[in-house]
């Protein structure tokens, strides 16, 4: 069966994925993406590219934890964010582009520490016809998987109480090299 490349979402989503997982052999890594079947055109005569491998960089996954040094000012708050950005009360659409340039700002000025405040989590799932609350903390995640700067960001963590607490997160960069 002849097999095709991957489409740009499906790329993403595939990223996604291999950041999400950790090796059983912490030296193992993804070398290439994945080609998909495509059904044979039997009856519209219609030929289906050969198959193709893309090769990539290897993904440089987030930290499941920071050395010590890091966890401990996390634990204790004594972090300084070096940027803020607020999107509680946005639309997903505009907070989803906010973040975006928030990252780009971000990088650009070699920030170490950026505190992305949501809002806090629904307490409940919400009855109404209303407007869902929570909504960008449930997409903030998947934001930042796929995003352009997803291979700079290493690690997401919940912020401490005095920054918010549940209602943010801190997001720290890898240094440039």
């Amino acid at each position: 069966m002849p097999r095709r490349s991957l489409t740009s979402d499906e790329q993403a989503l595939w990223t996604a994925l291999t950041r999400s997982i950790r090796p059983l052999r912490p030296g193992a890594r993804v070398s290439a993406i994945p080609t998909v079947p495509v059904p044979a055109k039997e009856k519209t005569g219609l030929t289906v590219p050969s198959a193709r491998t893309v090769a990539t960089a290897p993904p440089r996954t987030p930290a499941a934890t920071l050395d010590s040094g890091w966890e401990r000012r996390i634990r204790s708050g004594n972090l300084t964010p070096d940027m803020t950005i607020d999107l509680h009360g946005h639309s997903l659409s505009a907070a989803h582009a906010r973040l975006n340039q928030a990252l780009a700002s971000a990088w650009a000025r070699d920030v170490r520490i950026m505190l992305i405040v949501t809002g806090k989590p629904p307490k409940s799932p919400s009855a109404g016809g209303g407007p869902r609350r929570g909504a960008i903390r449930g997409e903030i995640g998947h934001w930042l998987e796929t995003s352009s700067y997803a291979d700079r960001i290493a690690s997401v963590r919940i912020a401490h109480q005095r920054h918010g607490g549940d209602g943010a997160l801190y997001v720290i960069l890898r240094r440039k090299k």
